[in-house]
């Protein structure tokens, strides 16, 4: 029969009970980190879903839609061009990517608007050789 407590007087639930009872037992005692923080970057401000980030890039997922994601590679291809140690490598790098803007303007992935068109490789170049101080210089 179950024991009945008087008014007032706290309850321990079942399962306080199997871990209260555990412990006196030293069965969490051979755990292994027993004692030691869950990790946390000390810099950072509190997260409470970083275990789900640290999933997903472990997972490589991307949290980003699709047209998200081309934005976010277009601004990280721009600035890889600009310093590009060629200009035969700046150019390929924004060929690649208008390739990509190209198939994503004629199949738009779901996600918001692109709001992305292709580069201008000329553009691009020149740009390249005003900055390495290169004029006419193709990289080769």
């Amino acid at each position: 029969m179950t024991e009945r407590k008087p008014p007032g007087v706290a309850f321990e639930s079942w399962v306080d009970k199997q871990i209260r009872e555990a412990e006196a037992r030293g069965d969490f005692a051979a755990l292994p980190g027993r004692g030691k923080p869950l990790p946390h970057d000390d810099g950072a401000a509190y997260d409470e879903l970083w275990w789900v980030k640290r999933k997903l890039a472990r997972e490589g997922v991307s949290v980003l839609s699709p047209t998200l994601a081309l934005r976010k590679e277009a601004e990280d291809i721009a600035a890889a061009a600009a310093d590009a140690p060629s200009e035969r490598m700046a150019r390929r790098l924004v060929t690649e990517l208008n390739e990509k803007i190209r198939v994503a303007l004629r199949n738009p992935p779901p996600g918001p608007p692109l709001g992305l068109r292709p580069f201008d490789v000329e553009e691009v170049a020149r740009d390249w050789r005003k900055r390495h101080g290169a004029e006419g210089a193709d990289g080769s």
